[in-house]
């Protein structure tokens, strides 16, 4: 027998357990990999040994094929039900006791190995099993540092949306939380619609941003309770583009940038800034525009006092085809049965819209 000393204990992070019904087959098999630098547990019960596995961690099974009670091909069996990323080799006292090509491979066996006076052949085999085992745990391990880094960049987006939010809503008391609605409505909006998941967060994610332009509207302009002078008003209007710019310098908002862009578009051509019309327009574009409005209607500002739901119910009807899509008002105003849990989702009410805390963010 040729007895390979480890280097270094080169291998002493790899476990394998030795499964046979023969005490001195076990031992050999201990002594021969121990000295190869493996850490080998014994067992010399296939019912024990499958409890065994449950209960502890190996790498590498090597196991008997011919053993009582049961046989080694049955161990595998009750070992893959809660087990399937142990690497298993079947041992065999002649190649003709092997089971069938078409058994190892439904039992997900990684090898067999014919019993001899010399473990050459089987400890290749355990070096093939070894080397898969590393790169699978590179692979984990690669994996593990990418969700976390994935984790950070997402906290960092967060944190990044957090602050834009807030640097918006901070301009004009009566406009807090305005961005915040738009999203939970327009994201409600998109869900009614059957939109998947991914499509939904970039509604939602675009509603929170897409008045981020004002923040190049000057106080004089944006918080004026008078009527806008048609300068003004044009300065007003920039915000769509202002915003478009603004995003699109941000790798992760680029995605967003056009419906920010296009979300006072009207469905007749006769919106801003590019007067696209109908289905030109982005279609999140369009649902925002429906969320926008309603809010806008729903809320208090500086020189009106919020309006009802009817009145704006009614305004979104009369809009459906000119202003909107008409196929959205129609599905946004089916949601809005549900407006007293809207309401309670949204953790505030009209009236105290102006004392909207900065709490009140993590609510929606």
């Amino acid at each position: 027998m040729r007895i390979r000393l480890s280097e270094e204990g080169e291998n002493r992070d790899i476990s394998i357990l030795a499964l046979d019904d023969d005490p001195v087959m076990t031992l050999t098999l201990q002594n021969y990999f121990q000295n190869a630098g493996y850490t080998v547990d014994v067992c010399n019960d296939p019912e024990a040994a499958v409890v065994q596995v449950q209960t502890r961690h190996y790498d590498i099974l090597l196991l008997d094929f011919l053993m009582t009670p049961i046989c080694g091909d049955q161990v595998v069996e009750r070992i893959r039900q809660f087990n399937t990323k142990l690497f298993i080799i079947l041992l065999t006292g002649h190649k003709s006791m092997a089971p069938p090509i078409k058994t190892i491979r439904a039992l997900d066996i990684q090898g067999y190995y014919e019993k001899s006076d010399r473990f050459d052949q089987l400890e290749l085999l355990v070096e093939s099993c070894v080397k898969s085992i590393h790169q699978m745990r590179t692979i984990r391990s690669q994996n593990d540092a990418l969700t976390e880094a994935n984790q950070k960049l997402r906290e960092s987006n967060l944190e990044i949306i957090r602050i834009l939010r807030l640097a918006v809503d901070a301009r004009d008391i009566y406009t807090r939380g305005h961005s915040d609605r738009v999203s939970y409505y327009a994201g409600r909006l998109a869900e009614s619609l059957g939109r998947d998941e991914v499509y939904c967060n970039r509604v939602r994610v675009a509603g929170l941003f897409h008045d981020v332009g004002k923040l190049h509207v000057p106080d004089c302009v944006l918080l004026k309770s008078t009527a806008l002078t048609p300068e003004e008003r044009a300065i007003i209007q920039s915000h769509a583009i202002r915003g478009c710019e603004l995003l699109s310098s941000v790798t992760v908002f680029q995605d967003i940038a056009d419906i920010v862009r296009s979300h006072h578009e009207r469905w007749d051509g006769h919106g801003y800034p590019d007067g696209l019309c109908g289905e030109d327009i982005p279609e999140e574009a369009r649902i925002i525009a429906v969320a926008d409005s309603f809010d806008a209607m729903t809320s208090t500002r500086r020189y009106r006092a919020s309006r009802s739901l009817d009145y704006a119910i009614n305004e979104l009807k009369n809009g459906a085809g000119t202003q909107f899509d008409a196929g959205f008002v129609n599905v946004f105003i089916i949601m809005l049965n549900d407006y007293d849990d809207i309401k309670q989702d949204l953790a505030w009410t009209h009236e105290n819209d102006p004392q909207y805390e900065e709490e009140d963010y993590e609510k929606v």
